[in-house]
């Protein structure tokens, strides 16, 4: 089989040399610079040639991104949800942490005492517990908003007619009362049958 030839090149004109040492092109248009002229992409397709390596080469890299684009995802998703599992994880041991410390404290009877007493009141027998009603010094103690006045203010409503109207609707009111009072237990039912004796 015989191996497939370029086809030859076209003789490149040689530069010229003038008489001080510069270089200059000789071009087929005398001293002038050769023309620029558009490139025919039929004739450099037709020249470029694709062997069947190349072709197979381009195949695989063309399945090969097909094929790890999605694995590539599914791998970038997974990380995340071990990542978000792991932070998961981590709160969840603090919270066993903190539940482990609790019960520790739990089992201590000097903690359960103080807890006891300061949570619901308790004391032991013979103890005196003294409440203090206000011990808040009066710097911390709730200041009212509002300054009071020393104008007095008229009211823009009619109290007395509210309260008669109120005495009103309450009289009128009906009350459910019950017929029978059912307190305690039943009295028997007599009947009209002597008792058989």
């Amino acid at each position: 089989m015989d191996r497939p030839t370029l086809p030859p090149r076209r003789p490149t004109a040689s530069p010229v040399r003038d008489g001080v040492g510069k270089q200059r092109r000789s071009s087929p248009s005398g001293g002038r610079a050769p023309a620029q002229r558009g490139v025919d992409v039929r004739e450099w397709l037709g020249r470029v040639r694709i062997s069947g390596f190349v072709v197979i080469m381009l195949g695989l890299v063309v399945l090969g991104t097909f094929v790890l684009v999605p694995t590539v995802g599914t791998y970038m998703d997974q990380r995340q949800q071990i990542q978000a599992l792991r932070s998961a994880v981590q709160l969840s041991q603090s919270e066993v942490s903190d539940l482990q410390m609790q019960r520790d404290r739990w089992s201590d009877p000097a903690y359960i005492r103080t807890q006891a007493r300061e949570r619901l009141g308790y004391t032991f027998p013979g103890e005196i517990v003294y409440l203090i009603d206000n011990d808040l010094p009066a710097s911390a103690t709730p200041q009212e908003q509002d300054d009071v006045t020393g104008d007095v203010g008229q009211t823009r409503t009619d109290w007395m007619a509210q309260l008669v109207r109120s005495v009103a609707a309450s009289g009128a009111a009906q009350v459910a009362v019950p017929t029978t009072p059912t307190i305690g237990v039943p009295d028997p039912i007599p009947s009209d049958t002597p008792p058989a004796g």
